[in-house]
């Protein structure tokens, strides 16, 4: 019995072990000072074009719109593509002061495609750069100014904070949100200031046309940004994180969304993981050691299930297992405690995280879910969201 106890702590200690170092790395590298890595007198003479991908987003386009307007300098181009739509977002986005393009293709579903025609769209049109937001986003008046200047001080790719909202007070929401507040700010932030490339998170990433050529965006899969990224870590390019500047959205309400959003996101990475972690390896064996951090990033578990891993791990009856799950849950805790600390209502977060059981066997049962997702034959679908967002940016 002995052995059989080794054998499942040394299986979940290994397969946990990816997850505890990712978020060993980036916690404790977002709590170091602040890295100058920019010119801070450039000026803010870049050509930017802003790319919009909406499929029937008639119920934000305008809102996003309007936000991006009130952020842009004068000279900027905002361009909507509308994908694929049957309502009037085409309509309502001419009307809120964008650039529409009409892009109505069944065969091309997904966003990747409608990215790739934004893309090339700007470039013909001089853009030097261009930046990506969400239909049903609203960005920080500071966002696209703060975008121009860190082009125009050296800059080929950037990742805004991407901040996405509980759309209501349910428990559950509100553990998704503080999940992605680690997700899409701290990892981003240690990966900052340990000097590594930050990533792309789908929302909020802006790339200069010299990038796109030398890199050419052929990233069509669910997780699109996570395969892009890919592509420019094997190219040598690094991507700089924005903390101060915030494009917002808000997570589904209903049950339904809450399980497609999350099933596509980790079934996607699931996938991209099977084609992606046998190349990074290879890489990492070449001597390219810049590919380890994201390596690690796409090996680890999601959380939720790293520590239900860890805890079965806390309970077999071996020192030395039970020391390694007890030193890699404090690990995770460590990164939970930062994503509470940089949100609002912390003491209300720390409350919450009593009811975490119910919240992995939520996790639990969307294991089929994620698999169906992961499959090759898996199409983006949209996600059915609230029709009003709550922002105080």
């Amino acid at each position: 019995m002995s052995f059989l106890f080794n054998i499942v702590g040394l299986f979940l200690v290994v397969v946990t072990a990816p997850l505890v170092a990712e978020l060993f790395l980036v916690t404790i590298g977002s709590l170091l000072p602040r890295r100058r890595t920019l010119n801070e007198t450039a000026n803010t003479g870049s050509r930017l074009s802003v790319i919009v991908p909406a499929h029937n987003e008639e119920s934000s386009i305008e809102r996003c719109v309007q936000s991006l307007r009130n952020s842009a300098p004068q000279g900027t181009s905002i361009f909507v593509v509308a994908h694929n739509c049957t309502d009037a977002t085409a309509l309502l986005a001419e009307s809120a002061g964008a650039e529409v393009l009409v892009y109505n293709d069944t065969a091309a579903n997904g966003k990747g495609h409608a990215l790739r025609l934004g893309f090339a769209h700007a470039i013909h049109r001089n853009a030097e750069a261009v930046l990506v937001v969400d239909a049903d986003s609203v960005v920080s008046s500071n966002l696209i100014p703060s975008v121009l200047h860190a082009f125009s001080a050296g800059a080929e790719a950037i990742q805004c904070r991407y901040e996405m909202q509980s759309g209501s007070a349910k428990f559950k929401s509100e553990m998704v949100s503080l999940a992605l507040r680690g997700f899409n700010f701290v990892r981003p932030l240690g990966r900052q200031r340990l000097g590594l490339s930050a990533g792309i998170l789908g929302n909020g990433f802006a790339l200069s046309a010299e990038i796109l050529r030398a890199v050419p965006y052929e990233a069509l899969s669910v997780v699109e940004d996570l395969e892009y990224h890919l592509h420019l870590v094997l190219a040598g390019k690094r991507v700089l994180f924005l903390d101060d500047a915030v494009v917002s959205s808000e997570l589904p309400v209903s049950e339904k969304g809450e399980t497609a959003q999350q099933s596509r996101w980790q079934g996607g990475r699931l996938r991209v993981a099977r084609t992606w972690l046998p190349r990074l390896l290879r890489e990492l064996l070449r001597g390219r050691l810049h590919v380890l951090e994201p390596l690690l990033d796409l090996a680890g578990l999601p959380i939720a299930f790293g520590m239900m891993a860890l805890l079965l791990a806390l309970c077999l009856p071996v020192f030395w297992i039970r020391l390694c799950a007890a030193s890699a849950i404090l690990v995770v805790l460590m990164h939970v405690l930062k994503a509470i600390y940089e949100g609002s209502g912390r003491l209300r977060t720390l409350g919450l995280l009593l009811l975490i059981p119910f919240y992995f066997l939520w996790k639990l049962q969307l294991i089929p879910n994620v698999l169906r997702a992961s499959s090759a034959r898996a199409v983006w679908i949209r996600t059915d969201r609230k029709k009003t967002l709550r922002c105080s940016l």
